[in-house]
């Protein structure tokens, strides 16, 4: 029985027909043929069997060997645009568009080759589009993550290595990703929140400015003198010199800031940079202390008096 060639099948009947009703005829015409070209070999005319092979593994190779070489082209041309990106803009935004533009040249390859099995890429898209639907019905939450992971690459309001607070943690930012973002502390700790959870609150980039103002609130007893605080609390200050940063409005402040129920409320505050930041205002704690005691100032705490009333019997 001789072989029919399904190329004419396919392009006669595929309009109108929607894409999985196209893939559907299409593999039970391969089924047919498969078994009529069975049979005729088992009768000896191999020639059909031959023609079987022909009309199937050529398309398939082919295809097999456009997406091979869709495969590489994209991993080549993905790497060529996001090097620019990486280099001059963002690692991570260089990463993200590395991914989309692999991602697209793919679905056009696979496009492409569905095209040549005979299904029409329009009805196709229309699959691809209510398939997309009913998943993003299904996957909300992980859907907002990746719009959220989307809006941090473009807008970028912290990069890999910032310190920043935001999702409820404070950790260096150790990698962006689509659907998640990866932190570590400074004792070691990893942390790997979504994205969603960032944008939908509050983000503070702690290490975005280089330079950071040390504030430092200390009360002392109300019987010390206020002069002399003052002279203690300015040359504890003075010891970190060094490490100030000076500049319009960035001098060093001894500042009388409130009158609280136990002590009188005394504010130190100096620019520095943020990589001295925590080291200074250490140090700086300590000579304040030190100073303190050696002179004879007291820090104060909290404290209740209970008065005990005896009535008479």
């Amino acid at each position: 029985m001789p072989f029919q060639d399904t190329t004419d099948i396919e392009s006669g009947s595929a309009e109108g027909l929607t894409a999985e009703e196209q893939l559907s005829r299409s593999a039970q015409q391969a089924m047919q043929d498969v078994g009529k070209a069975t049979n005729d070999a088992m009768q000896g005319d191999f020639w059909a069997l031959w023609k079987l092979v022909e009309a199937y593994a050529v398309p398939v190779l082919t295809a097999l060997l456009i997406l091979i070489v869709g495969y590489f082209a994209a991993k080549l041309i993905s790497r060529i645009a996001s090097r620019p990106v990486r280099s001059k803009v963002d690692e991570t935004l260089g990463r993200f568009t590395g991914k989309l533009v692999f991602y697209s040249i793919m679905l056009f390859t696979v496009l492409g080759v569905l095209g040549m099995f005979g299904v029409s890429v329009t009805s196709f898209a229309a699959v691809i589009g209510a398939a997309g639907f009913a998943i993003g019905l299904a996957f909300q939450g992980t859907l907002s993550n990746f719009s959220a992971g989307v809006l941090l690459l473009v807008f970028r309001p912290f990069k890999v290595g910032d310190v920043i607070s935001a999702g409820g943690v404070t950790a260096k930012v150790d990698e962006i990703d689509l659907f998640v973002t990866t932190f570590n502390t400074p004792d070691n700790r990893r942390f790997i929140v979504p994205n969603s959870q960032i944008t939908g609150a509050t983000i503070e980039n702690i290490s975005f400015h280089k330079e950071r103002r040390v504030d430092v609130t200390i009360g002392v007893d109300y019987e010390a003198d206020l002069n002399e605080t003052r002279r203690v609390l300015s040359e504890a200050t003075e010891v970190q010199r060094d490490k100030m940063v000076k500049g319009e409005g960035r001098e060093s402040q001894v500042v009388l800031s409130d009158l609280g129920d136990s002590a009188v409320i005394w504010t130190v505050r100096f620019w520095t940079t943020r990589d001295d930041f925590w080291s200074v205002k250490e140090q700086l704690l300590t000579d304040l202390k030190q100073g303190l005691d050696a002179a004879g100032i007291g820090i104060p705490f909290p404290q209740m008096g209970v008065h005990l009333r005896q009535e008479a019997s």
